[in-house]
């Protein structure tokens, strides 16, 4: 190598020397990718898992809420029609909205984008220049 480290200053390399490089420089770009794919994935798995607990402290404070409105509707019913129908009623009502919340969950889980994006569009540009080297 040339002695200010510039290894393209060279007027002339072998074959075996291009090839060397293009390896070397082939595996270095891998390896960056990698790394940036795992900081992206990271910091997304951070986010994910706060906003995670968040949700679950939601999900229990609205599980205890929606109990006790079950009760005051079964007891409501209770008034107009026997007991046994009322909490029939008030099921028969949870699972109609259990179903219609599930059907959009899943609709919204299959349009979910995929993560890493900015990988993906790296990848994307390195596949470019390395076709443009042939």
């Amino acid at each position: 190598m040339p002695a200010n480290g510039n290894r393209f200053e060279r007027e002339e390399a072998s074959i075996g020397e291009l090839l060397r490089r293009l390896s070397e420089d082939t595996s270095e770009l891998v390896r960056q990718e990698m790394a940036l794919a795992r900081a992206e994935l990271t910091e997304q798995g951070k986010q994910v898992g706060i906003g995670a607990g968040l949700l679950g402290g939601a999900a229990v404070a609205t599980l205890l809420a929606l109990g006790a409105l079950t009760a005051a509707v079964i007891a409501g019913l209770d008034e107009i029609v026997p007991l046994w129908l009322a909490a029939t009623i008030a099921a028969a009502l949870w699972a109609a909205i259990a179903g219609a919340l599930a059907l959009r969950g899943r609709g919204e889980v299959r349009e979910a984008t995929p993560p890493a994006a900015q990988t993906v569009e790296t990848v994307k540009e390195d596949v470019q220049w390395a076709k443009t080297l042939r």
